[in-house]
């Protein structure tokens, strides 16, 4: 299909559905062939000012027209927005990037068995996220490559075989940028503590992150040896590590991953409830 000439519907009019949507804009798609559902009345302000779409205040027969449906609400309201939209989309695509909300409990909510699920980031709004997805059955070749571009102005994807598998995406990248921000504070609070002014500690901080990530995105090394590359016996990276390690952080990081994998499990049971 001419994806810019592709009607498509948005339900949520949030950060990610509005990083989606600014970037597909921006590839040339027609504003006039989107449609945004979302309660919020200054939510749907925004979207027709900076984006000239429509907008709906709730799912009705306009969204018929749409050959993509993306679901971008939050999981807790997922199943009453889907029955709400079910008469006018089950012959769409559809693609949730809702977390938890497993793909029997959308297929019986909307319809339709041509369901791919996602678990993208927030780098994403500013094109540098980080999206796993995973297709049922239902979903062809075509499909997927729709979805691919769908996606493509917000990052990068891939593809996973096994749907609970995203769960462990939710806890790693879906999750990740969080502890990223969160080593942020921690290293400019340390700079503060040692006698740098907050804002160059937070630059330091920042930098050394974007910089360290590239470095292991374009290397051949991996992780382990670049970080030995930095480290000498008895030098400061050494005292830091050493600091760590007696500390138990790379313990206690992988133990929190585990804690987001089984949130993401618990957030499937607990509100894909009621499916059928």
């Amino acid at each position: 299909m001419t994806f810019a000439a592709t009607p498509i519907a948005f339900i949520g009019g949030g950060n990610m559905a509005s990083a989606i949507l600014g970037g597909l804009l921006r590839e040339g798609l027609d504003p006039k062939l989107v449609d945004v559902v979302d309660p919020g009345a200054p939510a749907r302000e925004r979207l027709a000012r900076e984006f000239g779409v429509t907008v709906h205040e709730t799912a009705g027969a306009a969204l018929a027209r749409s050959a993509i449906v993306v679901w971008a609400v939050k999981p807790q309201i997922f199943r009453d927005a889907a029955r709400a939209a079910a008469p006018h989309t089950s012959r769409a695509l559809h693609l949730s990037v809702a977390a938890g909300i497993r793909s029997d409990s959308i297929a019986a909510w909307t319809g339709s068995e041509r369901i791919v699920r996602s678990m993208p980031n927030t780098p994403a709004l500013v094109g540098l996220g980080m999206t796993a997805l995973y297709a049922r059955s239902a979903v062809s070749a075509e499909d997927r490559n729709v979805v691919q571009q769908v996606l493509a102005p917000t990052g990068a994807t891939l593809w996973v075989p096994q749907e609970q598998q995203l769960d462990a995406v939710t806890a790693l990248s879906g999750s990740g940028p969080a502890y990223v921000f969160y080593f942020i504070e921690a290293m400019t609070r340390a700079g503060v503590e040692m006698g740098l002014p907050e804002e160059q500690a937070q630059a330091l901080a920042i930098g050394t992150f974007r910089g360290a990530s590239e470095l292991a995105r374009s290397s051949q090394e991996p992780p382990a040896v670049l970080r030995e590359r930095v480290t000498s016996k008895g030098g400061t990276t050494y005292a830091a590590l050493t600091s760590m390690d007696e500390s138990r952080v790379a313990d206690h990081f992988v133990q929190a991953m585990h804690a987001a994998c089984r949130r993401a499990a618990e957030l499937g049971d607990e509100f894909g409830r009621d499916a059928t």
